[in-house]
């Protein structure tokens, strides 16, 4: 090791290489500063270079037109953002806990009492109208239509019409073992698959009494397209015509084209069907009945002390709402609802106004998939005249209930029509709603 001299001292040689080393890193540092600054100017020219090529205004619109044709060839679908359906609920009912703890009220059938006939034959003599043809809700003139609304003893048109002699059926054509049996019907809960519209929905056995299963007839008919399509779905009538609780009843030749009007007959029509019943139940065929039919006539006929219970609509209660509802969505033809809106408007009909303490009901809007009734002379005119309005007009029955009610009510101020209206989460604690196998669409004529 070599040593330097320095103020008369040696120091060691080593001193001057770690001097030297500092100043060769400084050196390597400069350098690679250097080159981090040339690549980065190198880079920045590239982006810059590259970014005036995309948004050159010539080339611009090659790329957009481009993209356009790539969407074209590879079209990406964007759903809208689906809207969700508010939920409905059931809600309690008190009903008693057993069949074998009620009985009719005392007096309970003493209501506005009248006696009601029925036409069941015409003749073109009375009307003089070209190419004349029976009709099964038969040909009303609007002066017998203003007349049937009045509480008073009278025969008037309630379906069934026969034409005059040699011509065809009244429609509706059932068996006579079927007549029969339907005769010998005290208490009934029927429905009507038409169309093949709907799956069978049996009633839910375990809900139901023995004394129900013995005293209440559960009769759903059905066309004869709707039968073939239920036994290729392993749905056949035991020897007896029974499916589970159901007694199938087999109805040919309907009287209407639309499905949905033909469904109206069973719907309205149950004293007439039932002529020795007292009480009916009707559910639609996408409903399956999970109570106690007696239980039902218990609480909402003879504890409200009423004749007629029907739930009110669970979002609707203005038939103005309901109007543009079954516009929007196409339910019927618009001439057809217009006709018949504005035919009850100029017979008075108002709107349903919530906050008026004298508004005769709840709702305007009924949902009409659940109806109970005790056959009673009111109860029997007001599903007649329901029925004539929806074979006057649309199939849409929910657009005429408001209007019969409310005219029966204004044309008889003394003689009281008891309807009871409940809430629809009640309706759903009683049947449980399911979806149609499919719906036929509408008549446009």
């Amino acid at each position: 090791m070599s040593f330097l001299k320095h103020n008369g001292e040696l120091l060691p040689n080593s001193i001057r290489v770690v001097s030297r080393g500092k100043r060769s890193g400084g050196f390597f540092k400069l350098r690679f500063l250097q080159s981090v600054f040339l690549l980065a100017t190198v880079f920045l020219t590239y982006f810059a270079t590259l970014g005036m090529n995309i948004f050159s205004p010539g080339d611009l619109d090659s790329r957009l037109l481009s993209l356009q044709e790539v969407l074209q060839e590879n079209p990406k679908v964007v759903k809208p953002p689906v809207k969700r359906r508010r939920k409905y609920h059931p809600c309690e009912i008190q009903f008693v806990e057993s069949v074998n703890n009620i009985v009719e009220p005392k007096d309970y059938m003493n209501f506005t009492q009248f006696s009601l006939d029925y036409i069941d034959k015409e003749e073109n003599k009375h009307f003089g109208i070209i190419n004349f043809e029976p009709r099964f809700g038969g040909h009303q003139t609007l002066q017998e239509r203003e007349n049937t609304f009045y509480a008073t003893d009278k025969t008037l048109h309630c379906g069934f019409v026969k034409g005059p002699p040699g011509s065809s059926s009244t429609l509706f054509d059932l068996e006579e073992k079927d007549r029969a049996y339907m005769n010998t019907c005290r208490v009934v809960v029927s429905s009507c698959i038409f169309g093949s519209s709907d799956y069978l929905r049996r009633p839910d056995r375990r809900m139901i009494s023995e004394f129900s299963k013995k005293n209440v007839c559960f009769v759903i008919f059905v066309d004869e397209q709707t039968l073939s399509t239920l036994s290729s779905d392993g749905n056949i009538p035991d020897d007896q015509g029974y499916m589970g609780l159901w007694r199938i009843v087999v109805v040919r030749n309907l009287p209407y084209k639309d499905m949905r009007k033909a469904g109206k007959v069973p719907k309205f029509l149950s004293h007439r069907l039932f002529p020795s019943s007292r009480y009916s139940i009707w559910l639609d065929s996408k409903m399956r009945l999970h109570a106690d039919p007696m239980l039902i006539i218990e609480y909402f006929l003879w504890r409200t002390r009423s004749e007629y219970a029907i739930s009110n609509h669970y979002e609707r209660h203005c038939v103005w709402e309901e109007v543009l509802q079954n516009k929007r969505l196409n339910k019927y033809n618009q001439t057809a609802i217009d006709e018949q809106f504005g035919y009850y408007e100029a017979d008075g009909l108002t709107k349903f106004d919530p906050s008026d303490p004298n508004t005769p009901l709840p709702s305007y809007v009924p949902e009409g998939s659940f109806i109970i009734r005790a056959h009673t002379p009111m109860s029997n005119l007001f599903s007649c005249l329901w029925f004539n309005e929806v074979d006057r007009f649309t199939s849409r029955d929910q657009l005429s209930f408001a209007y019969t009610y409310l005219k029966l009510r204004r044309m008889n101020p003394d003689r009281p029509f008891y309807l009871n209206m409940f809430k629809d989460c009640q309706r759903r604690a009683m049947a449980k709603l399911l979806k149609h196998r499919e719906l036929s669409p509408p008549s446009i004529t």
